[in-house]
């Protein structure tokens, strides 16, 4: 009588052992640089918060004079942020743009690593 045998057999489990194992040495490295994406997505975020606070700051010194704070320039716009800036973080730059829209750079330079950059627009900065 011949009995049928179930499972794998050695070859067939090897083979499965090393296309796991190329899967992994390619999927690894994507997975491992995951601190950039992270210190960019942290920059944008800040930037994205400051063009925020500048949007609610400068609708609210439209209506009324005495709200908000005075914006003369990029720098000042971390007043605008509750809690203010970050640690890390430095308002670099500033270009003049059209109506009255100004372009802000954001840079976070972290204790050990390459510095982070983000732009972001401000209005009704003088």
């Amino acid at each position: 009588m011949y009995r049928k045998h179930s499972g794998f057999t050695l070859i067939e489990l090897v083979i499965v052992i090393v296309i796991l194992g190329i899967l992994a040495a390619v999927a690894v490295p994507q997975f491992i640089d995951l601190s950039t994406d992270a210190k960019n997505a942290a920059v944008a975020g800040v930037a994205g918060a400051l063009s925020s606070a500048n949007a609610i700051n400068y609708a609210s010194r439209s209506e009324n004079a005495t709200k908000g704070i005075a914006v003369p320039n990029c720098t000042a716009l971390s007043g605008a942020l509750a809690g203010g800036l970050p640690s890390g973080y430095v308002i670099t730059s500033l270009v003049v743009a059209v109506n009255a829209t100004v372009v802000c750079t954001l840079t976070y330079t972290p204790p050990s690593g390459t510095a982070v950059t983000a732009n972001f627009t401000a209005t009704g900065i003088t």
